[in-house]
This record gives structure tokens, C-alpha cells and sequence, in this order.
């Protein structure tokens, strides 16, 4: 499967094409996908956005441990 990015797939058109009762989608280069494809692709996709929440997350967690860091820091300054 090559790997698209994901304006490419949110860019992909329903195609009025139907063959043995199966759907396909076009990748807006011309190329139809098929349901495995498209499945595959969705699956790589939700992966890549879970990573990329998570990196979030933790950044965002190292950040307000950081904060409290240095709001400690300053209360024990204040006190001597």
C-alpha cells in the first residue's frame, strides 16, 4: 500500500462506478481503491493520529509538571 497523506484521502471522491456489488473510491490521482485499501488506509491513519495525540499529551503533561516545578520553587524562595 503507498502511503498517502491525509489531505490526500480526506480529498477522496465517491465514484458512481459499482462492480459485484462492490464500492470503490477514487484517490483523486485517478487510481481506484478498493474496500481493503481503503481499510488498510484508515487503519495507518488512525495510527498516525493516535501518536501524534500522545506526543500532545505527554508534552503537554511535561509542561505542567514544569509549572508546578517552578510555582514550588518560588513558594519555597518566598518562605526564606
Amino acid at each position: 500500500m503507498a502511503m498517502r497523506s491525509v489531505l490526500t484521502r480526506s480529498s477522496l471522491t465517491t465514484s458512481t462506478a459499482r462492480a459485484g456489488g462492490f464500492r470503490f473510491l477514487s484517490d483523486g490521482k485517478g487510481r481506484v481503491l478498493s474496500e481493503e485499501e481503503r481499510a488498510a488506509e484508515n487503519v495507518y491513519i488512525q495510527k498516525m493520529e493516535r501518536e501524534r495525540l500522545e506526543k500532545l499529551r505527554l508534552k503537554a503533561e511535561k509542561e505542567k509538571a514544569q509549572k508546578e516545578k517552578e510555582q514550588s520553587e518560588k513558594k519555597h524562595e518566598g518562605t526564606q
